[in-house]
């Protein structure tokens, strides 16, 4: 249940959040690399605070630097580099020349297709017919909402 509500606190957040963004994008004074920059500018202090202050306490490893090569090259180029800006400079590319109600429905609907692919081919988490059927479900959903 924990996750659930902190995974719908997220959504909340990231669509209000790239609703102001599509407005400062259409506004034309502001680029999305600018966008970006500003928002990572932003976060990055917040996040280190809220390290520093909570993080140890709500168990995460102290020794994460010491976590190894392979660990620290998925972290920093998957998550930084692949995710963080990779993933940041497409998505706020789209939604700087396309409508925020086709662009966020599209990258959020393939984030967790891939997700689930991956999960199921490199992890090894399980593939069930529902889960199939709920992936092509969402993505004929945002077909439909998307499509002219």
């Amino acid at each position: 249940m924990k996750a659930a509500i902190l995974a719908v606190l997220a959504g909340v957040c990231w669509g209000v959040g790239e609703f102001f963004t599509k407005q400062v994008l259409h506004s034309g004074r502001v680029g999305p690399i600018t966008a970006i920059a500003v928002r990572s500018t932003v976060a990055l202090p917040v996040l280190w605070v809220v390290y520093f202050l909570v993080a140890r306490r709500a168990g995460e490893p102290a020794d994460w630097p010491a976590a190894g090569a392979g660990t620290l090259a998925k972290l920093v180029l998957g998550s930084g580099l692949v995710a963080g800006a990779f993933g940041m400079l497409c998505f706020y590319g789209a939604l700087h020349v396309g409508p925020i109600s086709k662009v966020k429905p599209i990258a959020f609907t393939v984030a967790p297709c891939v997700a689930v692919l991956l999960g199921w081919l490199a992890l090894g988490e399980p593939m069930s017919v529902r889960k199939a059927a709920a992936v092509a479900m969402i993505v004929g959903g945002v077909v439909l909402l998307t499509r002219e």
